[in-house]
């Protein structure tokens, strides 16, 4: 939608929304991700992740062709909300599926290529809508909203020839299915490999403990031991959204605009660019996340977005002339310099972002809960993310109008004390196992205070795991 903002048919059919009615229309697709992703645990447990992922295909195709359809402003808040529903249960569910079939080897990879798939997503709409843009009619914003479509019923039947999660399939007495399913990802079918005899016995063992502390309802989330770690998932998702990330996607055109890029179409390839800056600053991570560790990653993250945004902040408050436009936008009136420089910041937050906290903000929920609350939990944790977009995406175009630079100020100060909070509270991850998490996360809330424990935790697995194997 970011680009779709600044088309001047989509303007003119919708009557120039202002900064509250655009940030309507952009936090309404993110309010319908709320409720999708409360929802998505309940389906996910009861119905399996596969078939949850192909039922939220469907949802958001309706959404989809009810926003390009639109024949007013209501019409097309209703479609994006529907949409949104669909996007919720996707971005709750997808995680989970990916974390349970992956080895813990390649898991922070393999759940880092949802960000990765992402971050092409928008890329190619970003580039998308710069094309449409030549179209003189209202085809320039009904063309990119159709188009997402297509990749809906991609995933759709592809979802098809995916399997079932071995630990959901086991968890609902399939054991067999799940056998088959262990021995297809990891050894090419072979049913008698010792790696997935060994994993089969481990799943089969954490759900049988699983169901004698079953987690029964929400409510039951909030008791210790478990109310830890929705806690600090929660948390995490809170402050990925306090980046300011969903401000630069939804309002980059815009912002490029104020910051002194003229013209419609300079704004516009201004964003594309982006796109390609935040696709490619993902690949380091796919490729070395499960190296880098999750602490020393978001902390890292944390500290240059909050470097970017300061050094955005002071540029811009210390050069600007604000003025009002006929149409009631805001221009900044910067110098060349400063202008320049304070784009190239967007362009290294975005690097900044991508590398970090982009992939590990979907990580680290989907590996730390226990089967048994694995999809609640992540169901509150997502809930909490797509709820602060919903807040900041309605309410940022509002704080671009009237304080400008203060934002950036206050997403810096967010982001210096995030990598505090990081240092003191999120233990590391990387490597383990899901059965591994139980014994990461039952001693103190101080993330640097069990190392020792943890380390004769690894020494006597180490021990029993030669043990076996010399039998």
């Amino acid at each position: 939608m970011s680009s779709i903002l600044e088309m001047d048919y989509w303007k003119e059919y919708f009557h120039h929304p202002g900064s509250v009615g655009v940030g309507v229309i952009v936090s309404l697709l993110t309010a319908g991700c709320f409720v999708g992703s409360l929802c998505a645990g309940w389906l996910a447990d009861r119905y399996s992740r596969k078939i949850t992922i192909m039922v939220a295909c469907v949802v958001f195709t309706l959404g989809a062709s009810i926003q390009c359809g639109s024949r007013n402003r209501a019409m097309l808040i209703c479609g994006r909300f529907i949409a949104g529903l669909g996007v919720g249960v996707l971005s709750m569910t997808v995680p989970v599926f990916q974390s349970e079939i992956a080895p813990p080897e390649i898991r922070g990879r393999l759940v880092s290529l949802q960000q990765w798939a992402i971050t092409w997503g928008l890329l190619i709409a970003f580039w998308i809508d710069y094309g449409c843009h030549f179209i003189k009619s209202d085809a320039s914003w009904r063309i990119p909203i159709g188009i997402q479509i297509v990749p809906a019923a991609i995933l759709f039947f592809s979802m098809i020839f995916m399997p079932f999660s071995p630990r959901w399939l086991i968890d609902h007495d399939r054991v067999d299915e799940a056998h088959k399913v262990l021995a297809r990802l990891r050894a090419s079918g072979n049913m008698d490999a010792p790696e997935v005899l060994e994993e089969l016995e481990e799943i089969k063992e954490a759900v049988r403990i699983d169901r004698e502390t079953a987690v029964r309802s929400y409510a039951e989330l909030l008791r210790v031991p478990i109310r830890r770690r929705v806690v600090l998932g929660v948390v995490l998702r809170v402050l990925e959204q306090f980046t300011g990330i969903n401000v630069i996607m939804y309002y980059a055109a815009s912002i490029f605009k104020q910051s002194g890029l003229t013209g419609d179409n300079s704004s516009l390839l201004a964003q594309g660019i982006n796109g390609v800056v935040n696709m490619l600053a993902t690949i380091p991570a796919i490729l070395w996340v499960d190296r880098w560790g999750r602490r020393k990653t978001l902390m890292f993250g944390a500290l240059g977005c909050g470097v970017t945004y300061f050094i955005q902040a002071v540029a811009t408050g210390a050069t600007q002339n604000k003025t009002y436009n006929e149409d009631g936008d805001v221009d900044l009136n910067m110098p060349t310099g400063p202008s320049y420089l304070v784009i190239v910041m967007m362009y290294l937050f975005v690097v900044s972002f991508a590398m970090s906290w982009g992939p590990i903000g979907w990580i680290y929920p989907s590996e730390i809960f226990p089967m048994r609350i694995r999809s609640k939990a992540n169901s509150i944790t997502t809930a909490s993310n797509w709820l602060f977009n919903f807040v900041i995406g309605l309410v940022a175009p509002i704080l671009i109008k009237r304080i400008t630079w203060g934002l950036d100020l206050i997403f810096a100060i967010i982001m210096f004390a995030t990598v505090f909070i990081i240092f003191f509270f999120y233990p590391e991850t990387k490597g383990r196992s899901l059965e591994d998490m139980e014994v990461i996360f039952s001693g103190s809330v101080w993330a640097n205070k069990d190392k020792k424990r943890i380390k004769e935790y690894d020494e006597t697995t180490k021990h029993h795991i030669e043990e076996k194997a010399s039998v």
